[in-house]
Parts: structure tokens; C-alpha cells; sequence
């Protein structure tokens, strides 16, 4: 196998409008591509410098709007972050202390579930 990691995760949305105003305005998250394709409008956003993006697309393949759940996004500043997403509006459970480290959870508009740790395993 040459599988060398993870280019983009599918997050099924209602409205593409909406969940990009979060996911940019909330999350501080930068568009990466915005275009028609046919029929369909692609809309992808990422953290600043992550090799990995986000594709926020109407409920496809037979996955649920909001049936995204458990995606860890990592930070080095996990209060600094969780304080901010709640200044932004976000509704965040956290930070958790774990056996593994620490960590908070929080949800797009839509449901669609996310996990923020932190990036050095912090107790």
C-alpha cells in the first residue's frame, strides 16, 4: 500500500451558504475552492495551512445531513480556542479532561460533530 494520508473529508450540509459562513466566520477556516460543477456547487474550506480540506456538500452518497461525527481537529491552544468558539457564537462542551488528553466538543449548524484536542496530549 503507498496511501500517504487524508486529502478530504465529505461534511454533508442543508445549505452550503450557511455552512460556509460558519465553518469560515466561526471557525476561521479559508475557502479553497468555490465553483460550479455542473449541476452541483463544490465548496471547500480548510484550516490555514492544512493539507486537508473539507468539501461541504448537499447530503450525498446516502450520508445524512449532520451524519459527520468524531472528526478530531487539533490545536495548541485548546481554552484560547474553546473561549473563542464561544465568543463566535459556537456552543462547546469543554475542555474534558481524559485519560488520553484533553479535549472539547462542538457541532456545525447542522449537527455534523467535531472534536478539539489538543495537539500535545495535555492533561
Amino acid at each position: 500500500m503507498s496511501i500517504k494520508g487524508i486529502k478530504l473529508i465529505t461534511v454533508p450540509v442543508s445549505d452550503q451558504d450557511a455552512a460556509k459562513q460558519f465553518y469560515v466566520e466561526q471557525l476561521g477556516f479559508e475557502v479553497s475552492q468555490d465553483s460550479q460543477m455542473g449541476p452541483m456547487r463544490w465548496l471547500e474550506v480548510a484550516p490555514k495551512g492544512s493539507p486537508v480540506s473539507f468539501a461541504l456538500l448537499p447530503s450525498v452518497l446516502g450520508v445524512p445531513v449532520g451524519g459527520l461525527k468524531g472528526v478530531q481537529l487539533f490545536t495548541d491552544d485548546l481554552d484560547g480556542d474553546c473561549e473563542s468558539l464561544r465568543a463566535a457564537g459556537v456552543k462547546v462542551d469543554g475542555p474534558n479532561a481524559r485519560p488520553w488528553g484533553r479535549d472539547a466538543n462542538f457541532s456545525d449548524p447542522d449537527g455534523n460533530g467535531f472534536v478539539l484536542m489538543s495537539a500535545h496530549g495535555d492533561q
